[in-house]
């Protein structure tokens, strides 16, 4: 066992032959599912399917309406009350229900509609690929790599990969309310590589928080970070086909 002054925290250990021998090729990816590979519909689409559903969408054309409704949403979300129900809200769907409901009910145009909300929140619809989201997964199961998710995710995504046909491209999905654990724990990175059958050593994460995400390292993945700003077009995933070959 080679010991350093400087050791990085990890929760596996390489045998001397590991440590000694090329760093194996990835043959596994894992890929967080929000602002990585799909993300949510834009804030003014969903207001307007939740105005639709509440019977409030005319409040929507009022000058100055949406932009109000967004900085309410914001400033709500900075109240110490509402910061507290975050924490942990992906463990469950019901800690998740409960984190949404304390937030919305802050916001004029969402309380008593929170039900509505909920409902466009996790429609199959209500959350989209990124248009470079395909290719690169279809481009992996070309080169015959495995494929999963690891997502901080309440309720079952596998409905958004369904709705626009990707379902086939992903191998295992490893969901933060259904293990009862949220990224970094170690043990959701390690499951999804024995769903894929795959070393951890030889996977690559991929995702857009450097805690969470990057937590992976820690019990033997290589992982990749992406920038974490909004993106409209491309997310810049075609990096990952460079990094597995």
């Amino acid at each position: 066992m080679i010991h350093t002054l400087f050791e990085t925290p990890s929760t596996y250990r390489p045998s001397d032959a590991e440590m000694a021998a090329p760093v194996p090729p990835v043959r596994a990816v894992l890929f967080d599912f929000s602002n990585t590979v799909f993300q949510m519909i834009g804030l003014e689409s969903w207001l307007r399917r939740v105005g639709a559903a509440a019977g409030r969408l005319a409040v929507l054309d009022e000058p100055g309406a949406v932009a109000e409704i967004s900085d309410q949403l914001r400033a709500a979300s900075l109240l110490p009350s509402v910061v507290a129900l975050q924490e942990g809200r992906d463990l469950s769907a019901e800690q998740h229900r409960a984190a949404m409901r304390g937030w919305w009910e802050r916001v004029d145009f969402l309380r008593g509609a929170e039900e509505a909300a909920y409902r466009e929140l996790t429609a199959p619809d209500a959350w989209v690929p990124y248009p470079d989201t395909e290719p690169v997964l279809r481009a992996l199961r070309e080169r015959g790599l495995r494929i999963g998710v690891v997502s901080d995710f309440a309720w079952d995504l596998r409905g958004h990969l369904a709705h626009h046909g990707l379902e086939d491209l992903i191998d295992t999905c490893v969901l933060s309310y259904e293990q009862g654990r949220e990224k970094p724990d170690p043990q959701l990175f390690l499951k999804a590589c024995a769903d894929l059958g795959a070393d951890p050593r030889a996977t690559l994460m991929v995702g857009d928080n450097p805690v969470r995400d990057g937590g992976a390292s820690a019990c033997g993945l290589r992982t990749y970070i992406l920038p974490a700003e909004p993106r409209t077009g491309e997310r810049g995933l075609a990096d990952v086909l460079r990094l597995v070959t």
